[in-house]
């Protein structure tokens, strides 16, 4: 076996590592979280004017395991980054070490941040115009399944989306991207995020501007801190380079 073979088995088992790090945090958080779901599901319904139906029995069981995921998934989030940053660590100087290892907070709160976002701002407006649409000619009530399902499919996506400038920040402190790429990108960027943003909203014109337009902004955000890291990067190489 060549030092090269020996290095990719070296490398494949560092992964696997870290990925069986993860996922047993994931089932750590999972199980913890699950001890407490009924309380996050009391929390979730207590502006609920009408009681939520179920209509199986499986019905509740589905709501709290989607719960319980999902404030895994958060909990797990900075625990992963952490992995990945333990991964590529040994390719990074130690300058690029710092660095990158304080984004990982950074990461976990805008990961809250999209979360915030999608629940407190987003969701309440989408979910008035629905209801809106119904007006007096339709009797309405939400089963426990379809409310829930709806609430996770318009709030968790911008957890990661609200992702985006820790990774440009990232990707540009690394030298992979810079300003002048992502701006140069902006089309087509705008596009890939006006069609995400169609994918994980209800079909109906406000609720896509209401996802677009934040998007948008977050995009354009990521650009002045792209600047802001490639500046500060190319001083750092000219003060290494003297």
């Amino acid at each position: 076996m060549d030092l090269t073979e020996m290095n990719l088995i070296e490398h494949l088992s560092e992964l696997r590592k870290r990925i069986i790090i993860v996922l047993c945090s994931f089932m750590l958080f999972l199980i913890l979280s699950f001890l407490i779901v009924q309380d996050i599901h009391n929390f979730l319904v207590k502006d609920l004017h009408d009681k939520l139906a179920i209509l199986g029995p499986g019905d509740i069981l589905w709501v709290y395991m989607a719960l319980a995921s999902v404030s895994a998934i958060t909990f797990t989030l900075p625990i992963a980054a952490f992995q990945v940053w333990l991964f590529v660590k040994p390719g990074l100087k130690k300058e690029e070490q710092k660095v990158t290892l304080a984004f990982i907070p950074g990461i976990f709160l805008l990961f809250l941040l999209g979360i915030a976002f999608g629940y407190f701002l987003l969701f309440p407006i989408v979910l008035s115009f629905l209801q809106s649409l119904a007006g007096s000619q339709f009797e309405t009530f939400f089963t426990v399944e379809k409310y829930f399902r709806f609430l996770i499919q318009l709030t968790l996506p911008f957890g990661f989306l609200f992702e985006m400038p820790a990774i440009v920040m990232f990707l540009t402190r690394l030298g992979i991207i810079n300003p002048q790429k992502l701006a140069k990108s902006r089309k087509l960027s705008y596009f890939f995020l006006i069609v995400v943003s169609v994918l994980i909203t209800p079909p109906d014109f406000i609720s896509d501007i209401l996802v677009i337009v934040p998007l948008i902004l977050l995009y354009e955000f990521s650009i002045t801190l792209s600047k802001i890291v490639y500046k500060r990067r190319l001083s750092l190489e000219q003060a290494q380079a003297i």
